[in-house]
């Protein structure tokens, strides 16, 4: 057997090439074709399961900007996903897979929950300023523990991350069946409320939680185009022997840059339990560091996409909750309506990055 055909054995039969940058433009086509494929689809579920799509598309829509209160409630929903998918995002850039969300925000929401329980007495504005820079201290360092183990003995982030989520989950279930456990909780293990003093202050009757992500926006946009910082971080991120070539203290801006991930994320904890939950309990990310990971993807790390995309999904979730209720749904065909539709986002994001090549024949 020649070499050629040797190598035509070897070869698999389909393998995944990248392909070449693509325009702007024709992201943004592919993306919306990729939306208007998904509620098509979408909407063959709904006739399947016996329902008029256009009027639950209608409702979904409706019941997220139906009311003040609606709207209110998709801006709550928004707020958490927003900040931790910033935070995934400077972690990213550098090609460092921090799936740790989740525990950054619940340690940035432990780390807050501490003052707002025991320095209660403080000044409103003073305990708020020490609950948010605790909330990304808190956020910041267990960031930081994968990022050392990484630069010190080149172990797995995503697995380290991964597992960090459930050591803080059960640290918070520790501290409410111990050491904080509510005495007036007639035996049910809670954590006690926080007083309006330890509350965030609402603004145009959502709590000041928006404001803080919207800075955010701004302040992560700026720090990753126009700083030294995130210029290293896109180095980084591109090649580390690159970065060392160059001089840059790789493990330095590692650690710099989980911390700083970790920290943003810490204050999404931070807003959870002083403006939504006014506690802390085991459901204070409830899945939202997940979420983040799939918003900052779609949105190509761009923060100010981020905002955009992040407001789709919490319209998408508020108003998947009105539409259970007026159809009479189970919360399993929600679920399935919003999966389905992120399965053709995503299918389409990995279609613009990469391509399928079959195996060549003899001949050619």
């Amino acid at each position: 057997m020649s070499n050629s055909e040797d190598k035509i054995k070897r070869e698999p039969l389909l393998r995944v090439a990248k392909k070449a940058e693509i325009s702007v433009s024709k992201t943004m086509g592919l993306t919306l074709l990729a939306l208007a494929l998904a509620i098509v689809a979408g909407g063959i579920f709904l006739l399947v399961i016996g329902q008029n799509p256009f009027k639950v598309y209608g409702t979904i829509v409706h019941g997220a900007w139906r009311s003040k209160l609606a709207i209110q409630g998709t801006i709550k929903i928004a707020i958490p996903l927003l900040i931790a998918s910033l935070g995934i995002t400077l972690a990213f850039q550098m090609k460092f897979w921090n799936i740790g969300a989740e525990g950054q925000i619940i340690m940035g929401g432990i780390f807050a929950s501490y003052f707002a329980l025991f320095f209660d007495q403080l000044p409103h504005t003073i305990l708020l300023l020490i609950m948010f820079l605790a909330g990304m201290v808190g956020g910041g360092l267990w960031g930081l523990i994968p990022a050392y183990f990484k630069t010190k003995f080149g172990t797995n982030e995503t697995l380290f991350t991964l597992m960090l989520n459930y050591i803080a989950l059960y640290t918070i279930k520790f501290l409410t069946e111990g050491p904080w456990h509510d005495p007036e909780s007639s035996g049910f293990p809670k954590i006690a409320s926080f007083t309006p003093n330890a509350r965030l202050d609402k603004i145009f009757g959502v709590h000041a939680g928006w404001l803080i992500g919207l800075i955010l926006v701004l302040v992560v946009y700026i720090y990753i185009r126009f700083t030294k910082h995130g210029y290293e971080i896109s180095v980084v991120g591109e090649s580390v022997n690159t970065a060392r070539y160059a001089g840059m203290n790789v493990k330095k801006i590692m650690m710099r840059t989980m911390f700083l991930s970790g920290a943003i994320c810490g204050i999404a904890g931070m807003t959870q339990v002083s403006g939504a939950a006014y506690t802390l309990g085991e459901g204070v990310a409830g899945g939202v560091g997940f979420t983040a990971i799939t918003v900052a993807w779609l949105s190509k790390l761009n923060p100010v996409v981020i905002l955009i995309v992040t407001v789709l999904f919490s319209m998408l979730e508020k108003g998947c909750s009105v539409m259970q209720s007026a159809f009479g749904l189970s919360a399993a065909t929600s679920g399935i309506l919003q999966g389905i539709i992120l399965f053709f986002v995503l299918a389409f994001d990995f279609f613009t990055r990469y391509r399928f090549i079959l195996r060549k024949g003899r001949k050619a």
